[in-house]
């Protein structure tokens, strides 16, 4: 089953739905940061929604980040995704495994809960948009939750899971996001209420087959669907990039990194992918900058 974003609305136009199934986002994370389950679950569940927050993005350009340290063993987390789908992400310890009694992954734990979870969206005006929440519980959905109705003042259903097997692979991976909209009925609310008791975990619910629209049509029967959205894991880093970024450094540091005779080496935070630039790309780079 391909990795999508499905917006609906139900009752009504009262509620508003996201539904996205990201098994292949989150596997991809996984692999790029050889993630132990409890990481691979923690930031797999963060790049879920952020890519469910950015599918309402008008231009590919724009972008959502979120960042949460509970200064738990897992460390920061960071995902970012585009208005085109694109999302990537890093968390700061790949290497946790933290379980409860009861077998489940102990994503609070990892994450922890003496922090905060920073949304910030750019929508390519003078000055991004940023809200922050004291972190609840670490196991994203209700932080993210607790986000919408402080920062947005937004009531919202945040359900997301990530299913990882004992192998260590994600097997299923999905979120839903059911908000309702300003001035919705008492029957629209008792309706949102129920469907956050009976609602299964929406990781079970892709492992057991279910798309986005399946889930959704689920739980709001009445749903019209809106929109389809692709979402992919994909960083987007390039050797320009970095040296645009190099370029930005002042030209005496740039000298000194020249004198020094050892270039530079950068590696990029999301994929891993180093890139390498000899003394004769730093001249070109300082070169330009006092052409210009």
């Amino acid at each position: 089953m391909k990795d999508e974003i499905v917006i609906a609305e139900a009752c009504g136009g009262e509620i508003r739905i996201h539904a996205a199934v990201t098994t292949e986002l989150a596997e991809q994370a996984r692999l790029h940061y050889q993630c132990m389950p409890t990481s691979a679950a923690a930031l797999g569940r963060t790049l879920t929604v952020t890519a469910v927050m950015a599918s309402d993005l008008k231009n590919d350009e724009e972008k959502i980040v979120s960042v949460i340290n509970g200064h738990g063993p897992a460390g920061t987390i960071l995902a970012q995704a585009m208005g085109n789908g694109d999302v990537r992400g890093f968390i700061g310890d790949p290497n946790i495994y933290l379980a409860r009694e009861d077998g489940h992954l102990d994503v609070g734990a990892a994450v922890g809960t003496d922090g905060t979870l920073t949304v910030t969206k750019d929508l390519g005006l003078k000055e991004p948009f940023s809200g922050v929440v004291r972190l609840q519980t670490g196991e994203i959905g209700q932080d993210f939750a607790y986000y919408y109705t402080i920062s947005e003042q937004t009531p919202s259903l945040v359900g997301v899971g990530v299913l990882v097997e004992p192998d260590g692979h994600v097997s299923a991976a999905g979120g839903l996001i059911a908000q309702l909209l300003p001035g919705a009925s008492e029957e629209a609310v008792e309706f949102a209420e129920n469907v956050s008791r009976t609602m299964k975990p929406v990781s079970q619910l892709v492992k057991e087959g279910n798309s986005a629209e399946d889930i959704i049509r689920m739980y709001f029967p009445d749903a019209v669907i809106l929109e389809k959205r692709d979402v992919r894991w994909h960083c987007g880093c390039s050797r320009e990039r970095f040296m645009r970024s190099l370029a930005l450094l002042n030209n005496d540091d740039l000298q000194e990194m020249i004198d020094d005779g050892r270039g530079a080496e950068i590696r990029c935070q999301y994929c891993g992918h180093y890139y390498n630039f000899d003394t004769e790309d730093l001249k070109l780079i300082l070169g330009s900058k006092l052409r210009a």
